[in-house]
């Protein structure tokens, strides 16, 4: 192709629309002009969220049939309806990789590596984050190159990227809303993570134990929903996944609940066990959680500040092995630290460690629920406890199966 084409800000959104929805909701593609125009205003996966009326959506396309970047078709069946399909990737000659990262990019505006990865995830599987920056360095190489790498500004973890197609709004405006990498987190390979998650409760979990034992004492919120938790169990088995020193199992268990803890630091449990010898803690990794062992399901699991070290691409597996053991009509509850941002810290409880916290936008957290196919979803934010030296909003999410 010579020369690529320049789109304004309707036609970015009305191409990118088209893109995504070929691919996600093959079988109503191409799409009707209403269709499109509802597309184009989704609240999800959009940046920025707009509301073209049906008039904005026709005339651009019809502009964008004249540059020979859509094509208007004909139903094949039933009433004779107009239909839109974009032949951008055609025009571009983009592989399916390079057709996944243009279309986020055309949907959401200028992103980091990590970000890209988590958002694709319908359209193309990128293995790692490795992967998706080798396809941006081969978009950014080709003669006419079709992205670009920015500089990193003060608060982020990573540079982002934007397409070469058109003005990114975001970029232009002096006011544009930082977005943090939540996948940073991962950057040298997730084992690399997981080992450092390890080490460190293993070095700090007899001072852990000390500190958070009578924790919840002072929390009536989350006294509230762990006693909602044990009358919806009635007696059938809970889990507890990242369970620590234990004294969450522990409250659940003295209120008749049938309570497992579940932690990946060897040590960590090694003090729940001592600490509640009577209650059942078992070494494990939360993403292969199975079911118990004299019981179809969970009647509940509880992930309860323990998604916190993890990257956004992690989320949806995670929350998929969690839900899976779960019986019909089971709980799975969330805490997590709420806010868009990620803190490192180096010292923890007197020892020297290295960990990254992750903090959860509500609204993504919840979409991740609803994905999982969970329903009758909770929320409730709280902001931090001065009591409790808290530093950060605090989200609890329930879903039901």
């Amino acid at each position: 192709m010579s020369g690529l084409p320049v789109l304004d800000v309707e036609e970015q959104r009305v191409l990118g629309s088209l893109l995504e929805k070929q691919l996600t909701v093959p079988a109503s593609y191409p799409l009707t002009a209403n269709a499109l125009r509802t597309a184009c205003n989704q609240t999800s996966n959009r940046e920025p969220v707009v509301d073209y009326d049906q008039g904005t959506v026709e005339r651009v396309a019809r502009g964008l049939r004249d540059r020979e970047l859509v094509r208007i078709v004909w139903a094949d069946t039933g009433r004779r309806t107009l239909k839109y399909h974009q032949i951008l990737d055609e025009k571009l000659e983009l592989a399916e990789d390079e057709r996944a990262l243009i279309t986020v990019l055309l949907l959401r505006g200028a992103q980091a590596p990590g970000e890209l990865r988590t958002r694709t995830e319908r359209l193309h599987r990128f293995d790692d984050r490795a992967d998706v920056e080798a396809c941006l360095q081969r978009m950014a190489a080709r003669p006419e190159p079709l992205v670009r790498e920015l500089e990193r500004r003060a608060g982020q973890h990573d540079r982002r990227w934007i397409h070469l197609l058109g003005p990114v709004p975001e970029v232009e405006a002096v006011a544009a809303v930082e977005t943090v990498d939540r996948d940073a987190v991962i950057a040298d390979g997730a084992e690399a993570r997981d080992a450092r998650v390890r080490s460190a409760y293993d070095a700090v979990a007899t001072a852990y134990a000390d500190e958070l034992l009578d924790e919840l004492d002072g929390l009536p919120f989350e006294r509230w929903l762990l006693d909602r938790v044990v009358a919806h169990a009635d007696g059938r088995p809970v889990v507890e996944v990242g369970s620590g020193p234990g004294h969450v199992t522990a409250y659940l268990a003295a209120r008749d609940a049938d309570a497992t803890g579940i932690d990946v630091s060897p040590e960590m449990v090694a003090e729940a066990r001592r600490r509640f010898p009577q209650l059942n803690f078992e070494v494990g990794d939360l993403r292969r959680l199975g079911r118990p062992p004299a019981s179809s399901g969970w009647s509940a699991v509880l992930a309860w500040y323990s998604l916190i070290h993890l990257a956004a691409s992690e989320l949806p597996g995670t929350i998929a092995a969690l839900t899976r053991p779960l019986d019909p009509g089971g709980w799975l509850v969330l805490a997590v630290h709420a806010g868009d941002e990620v803190r490192h810290v180096e010292e923890f409880l007197g020892h020297e460690v290295s960990l990254d916290y992750v903090l959860h936008n509500p609204a993504q957290l919840v979409q991740l629920l609803e994905s999982a196919g969970l329903t009758d979803i909770e929320w409730y934010l709280r902001g931090p406890l001065a009591s409790h030296a808290e530093t950060t909003n605090r989200l609890y999410v329930v879903g039901h199966k």
